[in-house]
């Protein structure tokens, strides 16, 4: 194995043609820059001086390897400003998980800012609801979660995470255009009662939404898609609730804002303890929270 130390003290002597002024060059007596070239011969198992008394030069071997050599010092110049980069957050991938409508709000956005200006950070995007991004995020699987205010998510006081508030959207009523409140200006809850329901699938943080200010819904048609809740509404297989920056143009279906204080969705950002500093996380966490 070739020391590469060696191979600058080579590249030294090719560079100043003296064993004197290579030694200056690196802050060397002469006699250690003739025991690296030395112990650098006995490595290679080749001549690589030619010596006539206090005169060196290169061999054809020795020219070779200084060719080697600027190529590896090239590469280790390559290696430090990788490693700048890197630790200026500049350089590197972080994964993001979100659910689909955040990607849309903040997510997105973020990805087109951090091109700009650190274009050799790559964001890898995972679409995963605010139930199950929380624990991808503990396990390590990703870096930031978008996640939801939810009856099963850690408490905003959690020790093994920091939380961003990133925005609060209320939930509108989504109706087919055929159903006889549909053209009003506000709805109460109320006036849905025996209404069939189309709902996220149990577990969902919006499911709990529907069944904590719904009195017993009757719950027919489950996805955790809010384009296929919206399509299903259009087709006059329910009503439902859905959070307004997940809304869609539908036709055949009608949203209404519910009358008084609507129920909310409150989003955040998070990350696990201890990441806050990490160059890379902080650049994309910074990017995320720009957009509120």
């Amino acid at each position: 194995m070739i020391d590469p130390r060696r191979l600058r003290v080579l590249r030294a002597l090719a560079d100043h043609g003296t064993v004197t002024a290579a030694g200056e060059a690196l802050h060397l007596t002469p006699s250690a820059v003739s025991q690296q070239l030395a112990a650098l011969e006995s490595e290679t198992g080749q001549e690589l001086l030619r010596r006539r008394g206090r005169r060196v030069s290169l061999t054809a071997a020795g020219e070779l390897l200084v060719g080697h050599a600027n190529a590896v010092a090239a590469e280790l110049e390559r290696a430090q400003a990788t490693l700048a980069s890197f630790a200026s957050g500049a350089l590197g991938r972080v994964e993001v998980a979100s659910f689909a409508s955040a990607i849309t709000q903040v997510v997105a956005p973020a990805i087109r800012a951090i091109r700009l200006f650190a274009p050799d950070l790559t964001v890898l995007v995972r679409d995963a609801e605010g139930h199950t991004s929380v624990p991808l995020l503990l396990d390590g699987e990703i870096d930031v979660a978008i996640t939801e205010q939810h009856r099963l998510a850690p408490r905003t006081d959690d020790q093994r995470l920091i939380m961003f508030p990133l925005y609060t959207e209320p939930f509108d009523v989504v109706l087919p255009e055929s159903h006889p409140l549909a053209g009003h200006g506000t709805l109460r809850l109320a006036d849905l009662a025996g209404e069939d329901w189309i709902a996220p699938l149990p577990g969902n943080p919006c499911r709990d939404v529907v069944e904590a200010v719904v009195d017993n819904p009757h719950i027919t048609h489950t996805s955790d898609d809010f384009r296929a809740i919206v399509a299903l509404v259009a087709s006059g297989a329910g009503v439902a609730l859905v959070p307004r920056n997940a809304l869609t143009e539908t036709p055949g279906a009608v949203a209404v804002p519910v009358h008084g204080e609507p129920p909310q969705r409150r989003v955040f950002a998070a990350i696990r303890r201890g990441s806050e500093d990490h160059p890379l996380i902080k650049t994309v966490l910074g990017a995320i929270l720009s957009q509120r």
